[in-house]
């Protein structure tokens, strides 16, 4: 199955990382959203590749969100199935009620961020749900 996807991950501390090409980057403790596209021919299987970075069993750092997954437990996940191409269109709806992380995730689009910062669980789950609700109605 393909689609669109977003990881919600939670650092328990703040941590300062260097992200690639972004440099150093502060991230306070609390809830992290990244977004994502799984249209490719893997499909929604990208996420497992997230997992085992996470888990350290992929020490590969080829996109920004490689550098954060060690230092975060995933909460959640919330997936779109979809051959259209929404990731931006979802990043940009969970960042109406969320803090973008700049240029997190999008250099290859004009995004603000595909990640999102919230100190709440519960306004972030919100957003995140209600984003990829509202895609099914595009």
């Amino acid at each position: 199955m393909r689609g669109i996807y977003t990881l919600i991950l939670d650092l328990e501390h703040g941590i300062r990382i260097r992200v690639g090409s972004l440099g150093e980057i502060l991230f306070p403790e609390g809830y992290y959203a990244y977004t994502g596209s799984a249209r490719g021919p893997g499909g929604f299987r990208r996420i497992n590749r997230h997992i085992a970075v996470m888990n350290g069993e992929n020490a590969t750092r080829r996109w920004h969100i490689d550098y954060l997954l060690p230092h975060v437990i995933l909460r959640d996940v919330i997936t779109t199935a979809t051959d259209r191409d929404l990731e931006c269109e979802a990043a940009r709806r969970i960042g109406v009620n969320c803090i973008p992380v700049a240029r997190f995730g999008c250099t290859d689009c004009r995004c603000t961020s595909h990640l999102h910062y919230s100190p709440s669980y519960r306004e972030m789950l919100f957003a995140c749900r209600k984003a990829h609700r509202d895609l099914l109605n595009l």
